[in-house]
Formats: structure tokens, C-alpha cells, sequence
């Protein structure tokens, strides 16, 4: 078990230097009214990812609950109750169910019935249920970024994230999403689908930090690698000049601790040693910059610290699969 050190806070944000490389993007939005009783069922990540952000590698779905109460699960696990005032997020993009009651599973859908997302501009409104009084209202939406080749964010996730006040009196960021996403799904102003995908994305860095923020001390990952004073400001080391020639000497006497001290505390919670997380992070990077530029591939190998081009082939293959040049063809 790691012990407890005392030491210097984090340098620099790791977490924000992760979403901006990943390319966090919000996408399709519904604004959903439930009457009991009521399910809505989500599809496979297949089925509905090429209908909203083709080409992105992951998809993460949202739901508010900005009236009433509903219950939420992954298919086949238990039920949560989610209330006004809360937001439930399923980071892996995983089927689920969002219902009046426990135990209950909707329809499957047809193969066309998503057709009508592909290039929509406005938010989609959806009713459920009877024609009784309403149950819940949800404003639910989607969040896309890149998975591959190295997410270590989405890697150290729970599949369900809850979070917010029932009771509808959070002060914070998260609060005022709620409300702003209620405003914007309601009155239904021109440019609305584009102020929601902004808030979006600012909801999940918040819920994301709620999570960093609530994690217990025992807990391994790279978040908690993230939070913890010496491996976060290691990584903060890594990620604010990941072309350096970096040695684990050098990094942990930035860190203030000793070489031994340093792997082991790095290994046992982000889960791989400082120079292994380096060469992923690399990648990440290097995917991004033959994605999205003119850059040739010596260019881009001299940018995140390889001395050859060679070198940083063999390297960005072995990891990948595929040169960089096959990689390139394919973005």
C-alpha cells in the first residue's frame, strides 16, 4: 500500500493537457419528456457513434434530470435513482436504460431509426409514456474524443459516474449547467444544439473533477496519479515537455524524491513506469499531429523527442501497429 508523503502540490494540469489531446467534442442532443410509465433504451456505441461524430473513437453519453426523478442503469445491472439537480454519465458509451422503474428494457430500435440524426442541427424532442403528468424531463446528449492510441483518462473511468444535488441548490459549475441546459432546452434559441455541445463538454471536465475530488485515499489509477502531490507533478513534468530527454533520474530529482521511490509510488498507481507512460503519451501526440497537419513524418518525430525517423517509426509501429505513414492515410 502506498504511504502517505507529504510534498509539493501539482505543477501543472495533466487532466486538461489529456482533454484537449483527445479532442472532447459534444454532439446530438434530446430533450426528453418521460410519463409513467416510461423507458428510453440507448443503442450500441456502434450503432449510434457513425451517426453523430463519424470517425471519432469513443462516445460518452449524458443525461440531466431537470424535473422529477428517473432510474438509470447499464443494461443487464442494477438500477440508480437519478433526481432533479443530478447528472449521470456513462463514460464508455455503454447501452442503457433511463426509465420510471427499475427493471424495465424498451424496444429495440430498427437500423434506420437513427438515420435522422446524421447531419441535424437542432436538438431532437422526444415523449415517453401515457398521457399522464410528466415524470421527468432529461435534457441527454453525447460527448465524443479519441480512444486510441493511449486515453489514460478514459482508461481509469467507472462506467457510471453520478453527480450533483438532488435538491437542486449546487452553487457550483455544475449547478449552473443544469440550469443553463434547462434554459437552452426550453426556449429553444437559434444557436441553441451549439451552446449545449459547449456546456457539455465543460460538464463532463466538472464531473470529472468531482470525481478526482471525491476519490478515496486508497485508490490506484492514473487519476489518482494525477492527485497525488509527487506522481502528479511527474506527470505534470511529462506532459509539459514530453520532447525532453527525460531519465527517471532527472524526473524524480524534479520531484524531490529518489529514483526507487519515484517508479515504484509512479507504477503502483498510474499502473506502468515514468519512462513507459512517456513513450504512450508520445504517441498520443504524434497521432494527433500526422491527423490534423501538414507536418512530415521527420517533423513530427523531432517534436515529441525522437532523434530519427527511424527510430520514431519503429517506435509509433510497434505500439500502433502501422507506420506512421499507413496511420496518416487512414486519418
Amino acid at each position: 500500500m502506498l504511504g502517505r508523503l507529504a510534498g509539493p502540490r501539482m505543477a501543472a494540469d495533466a487532466l486538461s493537457d489529456v482533454l484537449k489531446t483527445v479532442r472532447l467534442t459534444g454532439a446530438t442532443f434530446f430533450d426528453v419528456v418521460g410519463r409513467a410509465p416510461w423507458v428510453a433504451e440507448s443503442p450500441s456505441r456502434d450503432m449510434i457513434l457513425p451517426k453523430i461524430l463519424p470517425g471519432a473513437g469513443h462516445l460518452i453519453a449524458y443525461h440531466v434530470i431537470t424535473e422529477g426523478k428517473c432510474f438509470a442503469s447499464i443494461v443487464g445491472e442494477e438500477a440508480i435513482t437519478v433526481e432533479a439537480g443530478e447528472v449521470i454519465v456513462f463514460t464508455k458509451g455503454d447501452p442503457h436504460v433511463m426509465s420510471s422503474s427499475p427493471g424495465m428494457r424498451a424496444d429495440p430500435l430498427p437500423p434506420d431509426a437513427l438515420d435522422g440524426l446524421s447531419g441535424s442541427q437542432l436538438p431532437f424532442y422526444l415523449n415517453y409514456g401515457s398521457d399522464g403528468p410528466v415524470a421527468a424531463r432529461l435534457v441527454c446528449g453525447y460527448l465524443a474524443c479519441d480512444a486510441r492510441p493511449f486515453n489514460p483518462l478514459l482508461d481509469n473511468l467507472p462506467r457510471v459516474i453520478k453527480s450533483g444535488d438532488p435538491q437542486g441548490n449546487d452553487p457550483g459549475w455544475l449547478g449552473q449547467f443544469i440550469r443553463l441546459a434547462t434554459a437552452e432546452s426550453t426556449d429553444r434559441r437559434a444557436g441553441g444544439e451549439s451552446v449545449l455541445a459547449k456546456l457539455s463538454e465543460l460538464m463532463f471536465i466538472e464531473v470529472i473533477r468531482r470525481h478526482l475530488a471525491a476519490l478515496p485515499p486508497e485508490q490506484a489509477g492514473w487519476l489518482a496519479g494525477v492527485r497525488d502531490p509527487f506522481v502528479g507533478k511527474a506527470l505534470s513534468l511529462l506532459h509539459g515537455a514530453p520532447a525532453q530527454d527525460w531519465t527517471i533520474e532527472e524526473l524524480a530529482k524534479q520531484v524531490g524524491l529518489s529514483r526507487s521511490v519515484l517508479a515504484e509510488r509512479f507504477s503502483d498507481l498510474v499502473g506502468m513506469p515514468p519512462m513507459q507512460y512517456l513513450a504512450n503519451w508520445r504517441m498520443q501526440i504524434a497521432t494527433g499531429l500526422l491527423s490534423g497537419g501538414n507536418r512530415n513524418i521527420a517533423t513530427v518525430a523531432a517534436e515529441i523527442g525522437y532523434a530519427s525517423e527511424a527510430a520514431f517509426s519503429r517506435a509509433f509501429k510497434k505500439m500502433l501497429g502501422v507506420p506512421p505513414s499507413d496511420w496518416r492515410r487512414r486519418a
